[in-house]
């Protein structure tokens, strides 16, 4: 196989990432691979070994290509060596998210032929709701499970044998799902090249050897650096869910040296009163993105932590497009928003008008991009792909510029622009302004209609520890960076902001909540939320979903 057939994900020598992980973990069998806090290590040696084990069970299942294997699983070793054994058999690979409601799950389950449900023992509870909406063909458990054949259970198991098979380059590794806030959720097919080829870019210094802290979930972002540290000869901590004691507990205990945080999580970290007397000095990478960050507190976190925050930003279509690095976060655009960095070995991105023509750099429009991750198209929907991919280049539906330099910086999404009198208002643009105030924790800026079917600006707060602040404050100082226009007609003071299955602000929700009980008004001089059906009407009252991991 030529040098151009490996990068390209050709030709009849192709291997999987899993193979490859498979090979890694072989040459040092004795170290630790997987930590976790209410058991021993698992070795590289032992991972191996569960994991062929796993595809021998599945492929004497009938699990090969063309089949679809969905787990319902969280962040164990199990659910771990699940990732990388249904690779080796050739089947697709789908995660149920934890914070999807089950009908969402049962359409997922439904949608993308499901032929074999793997249940572990953490998301066992969250089988039955979802099994009384559909019907799945075959269910089985990760380790025993009250009613359910043990997939690892030694009578289940055929005898030893290789497990690998050849992995065509051309097939669906994954069917990634969008978080579904504005209706059914999109389902993106990524190949076996495709995500091997993504993991082929990356180039992540985070210690030698890395140990990434796995604690949000593996279906996401957690799940692609917990890939590159394994291959890399590293090891994964693996937690339940992202709690911000433990988080540094690990750090202190495990030597923990790489992290993948959503800005919030990020926050907490900073805000927990461990952290003084935490020991972080083994850290040499946090990357942050899905969201956007406050310039205050990611200068708190580089105090703290040193000179180790990477921002990534992409797509689910796409993986991962560009990276600020630790020097360039002082790089700001027209309205003082952090850039979201250079593309990525690999990427290449275009800015261009509603005619779909080249925007010279500085001009503002829709963003192009071509990435080693891009997806294959969306699962069952040839007219949605046809329209979201263009002669190889993936619409993004983001809104943005380019410098002189080449640092991108976001603006906003083509179809979440705010129509208000004189013009238009993309959201980022108020919030980017809004994280420079150094009372903002957290904020999320969208519409609502009034009575009149006219679009007025609302922004959902969160202050920052030991700070106050008006609306009237809030406005003049969103006025004094743009215009009046910009300026929010309602602020709601929050204690949180709710996040979608994929971590980013759940704008809807924040809408549902917020004005369900209020009329849209032209103005008002300030609102405070509560959480529905309870009577706290402090700045600070908890708005959050009953069921987020965030």
């Amino acid at each position: 196989m030529s040098q151009d057939e490996r990068k390209t994900g050709t030709g009849r020598g192709f291997t999987g990432y899993a193979e490859d992980l498979l090979r890694v973990l072989a040459r040092h069998p004795d170290r630790p691979a997987v930590l976790t806090a209410d058991r021993g290590p698992l070795s590289a040696g032992g991972l191996s070994a569960l994991t062929r084990r796993l595809a021998r069970a599945l492929r004497a299942g009938g699990i090969g290509p063309g089949r679809t294997v969905s787990l319902l699983t969280g962040n164990t070793p199990l659910a771990l060596a699940a990732r990388y054994a249904v690779p080796l058999t050739g089947a697709r690979l789908v995660y149920l998210y934890d914070v999807m409601p089950p009908k969402a799950l049962a359409h997922i389950v439904a949608d993308v032929d499901t032929r074999l449900l793997l249940v572990d023992a953490s998301r066992h509870t969250d089988l039955g709701p979802l099994l009384s909406l559909v019907d799945v063909p075959a269910v089985a458990s990760l380790g025993p499970v009250p009613g359910h054949d043990d997939l690892l259970a030694p009578a289940a198991l055929p005898s030893p044998h290789d497990p690998g098979g050849h992995t065509d380059p051309h097939e669906d590794w994954c069917i990634r799902h969008t978080s579904g806030t504005t209706g059914v959720p999109k389902a993106i097919q990524v190949t076996h090249g495709q995500y091997k080829r993504c993991l082929d870019s990356l180039h992540v210094d985070a210690g030698d050897p890395p140990r990434f802290l796995a604690n949000t979930p593996l279906s996401h972002v957690a799940g692609l650096c917990a890939d590159m540290a394994l291959l890399r000869g590293g090891s994964v901590v693996l937690q339940p869910a992202f709690d911000a004691g433990a988080t540094l507990a690990a750090i202190a205990r495990d030597g923990v040296t790489h992290l993948w945080l959503l800005p919030p999580l990020l926050h907490q970290l900073l805000d927990h009163p461990s952290l003084s007397t935490t020991d972080v000095s083994g850290i040499t990478r946090i990357t942050y993105g899905g969201s956007p960050a406050s310039a205050a507190r990611l200068g708190r976190a580089a105090e703290v932590f040193g000179p180790v925050l990477h921002s990534w930003y992409g797509q689910s279509e796409t993986l991962g497009l560009t990276e600020v690095r630790p020097e360039e976060h002082s790089r700001v655009g027209r309205h003082g928003q952090i850039t979201v960095g250079r593309p990525m070995p690999g990427v290449e991105l275009d800015i261009r008008d509603t005619n779909g023509l080249p925007l010279p750099a500085g001009g503002q429009g829709e963003i192009y991009a071509r990435s080693p991750g891009m997806m294959r198209g969306y699962w069952k929907q040839p007219e949605l792909t046809a329209q979201t991919v263009r002669d190889g280049w993936i619409r993004t539906g983001d809104v943005g510029y380019v410098d002189d330099d080449g640092y991108l910086f976001l603006v906003g999404r083509c179809n979440d622009l705010i129509k208000v009198p004189g013009g238009g208002v993309y959201p980022s643009e108020v919030e980017a302004v809004l994280l420079t105030h150094p009372a903002i924790a957290q904020c999320a800026v969208f519409g609502v209609r009034d009575e009149d079917a006219a679009e007025h600006i609302h922004a959902a707060v969160v202050p920052a520890a030991d700070h106050r602040i008006t609306p009237e404050e809030l406005r003049a100082h969103v006025t004094t960076h743009l215009t009046p226009s910009y300026a929010p007609s309602t602020v709601h003071f929050v204690a949180d902001i709710p996040r979608t299955a994929i971590g980013k602000p759940d704008k809807n929700q924040l809408r549902t909540l917020l004005t369900r009980r209020r009329p849209a008004r032209k103005h008002t001089d300030e609102e405070t939320a509560t959480t529905p059906g309870t009577t706290d009407k402090t700045p600070t009252a908890r708005l959050r979903r009953p069921d987020s991991t965030t």
